[in-house]
């Protein structure tokens, strides 16, 4: 009888004692064990085994767990006797900040000290133990007070390290898991440096001055940077997805999936579960797959993107949204298939991420929207120069993703963008102009991060627009934007697949200027002029296309107002 397929399941005991599907990755505890690393950081994408994986070390370690290793029995790790030897002999604090979601710092903080009032109330037997003073009892009841300070709160780790420590006379292996989703959700919400502080001060005392630490794993899906949050803990070993330590641990690799396909009788599906769901790159490791979707694949036997459904993908959003025209133009390469070019930092600063285009992509690397095709080495730049990296959307899994968050930004415009895009296709130049204007007026502040239209980059909402176009058109035309053509750079181009049929069209977007434009009229000219000056429709007519099959469009714009000519 074949095993269940349980989705969602993250207690590696429930796992196992009830049948469930599951790939071996108990070597994991070998290869960490061995490795004698203090503290180690290890960032993965979202739903690729980190909680089951820490459970798993957790329920391997912990002395709640002495005498339960039959858990264990069949797996790789049992096979070691001197593994088994270890199995339940350690005190483990563990913890995750998973539901840490707060919108506010206050909210933040509170909810920290209450997954930590937590683990003192399980481990309450402590505090009636023969080692503890009245002074630590006194402590030991000021953390299970509602209200915290927050030099107690941020020892708090540190104290239950010594409290067990002194109960048990072994040091304390320590388990973080998802340690920096409250940080992503300080930089979308605006309170940042205040969690920082207090995550600092929290880290510092738990990892870094803790003589009671025996071992810590923590793991998140970013390598938040060290000056932001790990600035005194130099005993941090980082497992970036660029590294081959722990490479197959998480995620599960082409064999695995393969295998878990025969077993599911779905093994005729292989070709297509890799175009939909491979693509991840985990050091040397290539075709790594997201374990999330190939569980829902087997249990439901349909494609769907389970992995890039299973959150807002908010911080995407925002990123991509809100950033430059630069950001927003290489977001239409990648939906067009191609790859771009960008250094890659793994250390995320997020308070630097507004208008850090490298940031950007290198966060949504981290992240797995995005996967590395190629990198130049150190020994192959130029002396202070950053190595290039060749970046690309890991799958069609995730490119689905994107295109349906693309349409959801436009979704409040849905029937006045649809009118526009007919009358576009039709070259009716009076509808174009009256549903542009209802379109700029829903959406134009929706993608301007809050500033005023006339300030930097106005062309944003414009670039948004074409990422809609890309969705929308992309079936009948090859759309670019900010090629060369002639003798300069045109804004956007829709090349018709059969010109025959439909005619080319040429956009030039321009912000009216008052010191050179007294109308908008003036503004429309002065595109359209641009348009023949540099001979934008060369490129098109070089392919055959007859010049009265070109039409060609100036946009004009003053704030939310639009004028096209």
């Amino acid at each position: 009888m074949g095993r269940t397929v349980a989705i969602g399941i993250q207690d590696f005991a429930k796992v196992i004692t009830n049948h469930c599907f599951y790939v071996d990755k108990t070597d994991f505890i070998r290869e960490w064990w061995e490795s004698r690393d203090e503290v180690t950081l290890i960032t993965r994408p979202r739903r690729f085994g980190k909680t089951l994986n820490m459970s798993m070390v957790e329920q391997f370690f912990s002395v709640e767990y002495a005498g339960q290793g039959a858990v264990f029995e069949g797996l790789s790790i049992w096979q070691d006797e001197s593994y088994r030897a270890l199995q339940g002999t350690y005190p483990v604090i563990s913890l995750s900040f998973a539901r840490v979601k707060e919108t506010n710092y206050r909210d933040t903080r509170a909810k920290i000290c209450e997954i930590i009032r937590n683990l003192y109330i399980k481990h309450l037997f402590l505090r009636e133990s023969s080692g503890l003073s009245d002074a630590d009892r006194a402590y030991f009841d000021r953390i299970l007070q509602p209200q915290v300070s927050t030099p107690d709160v941020t020892s708090a780790l540190y104290q239950l390290s010594d409290f067990l420590h002194r109960y048990y006379g072994k040091k304390v292996i320590v388990l973080l898991d998802e340690y920096d989703t409250p940080m992503q959700e300080a930089y979308v919400g605006g309170f940042w440096e205040e969690l920082a502080s207090f995550v600092r001060s929290l880290f510092n005392s738990s990892f870094k001055t803790n003589p009671f630490l025996e071992r810590a794993i923590m793991t998140g899906i970013t390598r938040i940077s060290k000056e932001s949050i790990f600035s005194d803990l130099n005993n941090l070993e980082v497992i970036t997805t660029t590294s081959n330590k722990y490479a197959a641990s998480f995620g599960f690799t082409e064999a695995e999936v393969f295998a878990a396909l025969e077993e599911c009788g779905l093994s005729e599906q292989k070709e297509l579960v890799k175009s939909w769901y491979d693509g991840f790159i985990f050091g040397k490791y290539k075709d790594i797959y997201n374990p999330w979707s190939i569980l829902n694949f087997m249990d439901k036997g349909k494609f769907s993107t389970y992995w890039a459904n299973t959150s807002s993908n908010s911080l995407a959003g925002k990123l991509v949204r809100e950033g430059s025209r630069r950001v927003k133009e290489k977001f239409e390469t990648l939906l067009e298939g191609k790859p771009i070019l960008s250094p890659v930092d793994e250390q995320i600063v997020y308070n630097r991420l507004d208008g850090n285009e490298s940031a950007i992509w290198s966060l949504l690397l981290a992240s797995g929207y995005l996967k590395v095709l190629s990198y130049e080495s150190y020994l192959d730049i130029a002396e202070g120069a950053e190595p290039m990296y060749e970046l690309a959307l890991t799958n069609l899994e995730v490119k689905l993703m994107f295109q349906s968050m693309v349409r959801e930004w436009f979704k409040c415009a849905e029937a006045d963008y649809n009118d526009f895009i007919k009358a576009l296709l039709a070259g009716d130049r009076k509808a174009m102009n009256v549903y542009m204007n209802r379109v700029a007026l829903h959406t134009f502040s929706y993608f301007d991060t809050g500033k005023k239209p006339s300030e930097e980059e106005p062309e944003r909402f414009y670039h948004g627009f074409v990422l809609g176009l890309i969705v929308d058109l992309r079936g009948s035309y090859v759309i670019t934007s900010n090629r060369e053509s002639g003798f300069g750079r045109y804004d956007v181009m829709l090349e018709p697949k059969n010109f025959k049929e439909s005619d080319a069209i040429i956009m030039e977007f321009k912000v009216f200027d008052p010191e050179e434009e007294d109308t908008l009229k003036d503004t429309v000219q002065a595109a359209l002029g641009q348009i023949g000056s540099k001979k934008y429709a060369a490129l098109l007519l070089e392919k055959g296309i007859p010049e009265e099959h070109i039409r060609c469009y100036g946009f004009a714009f003053q704030g939310k107002t639009v004028l096209i000519g």
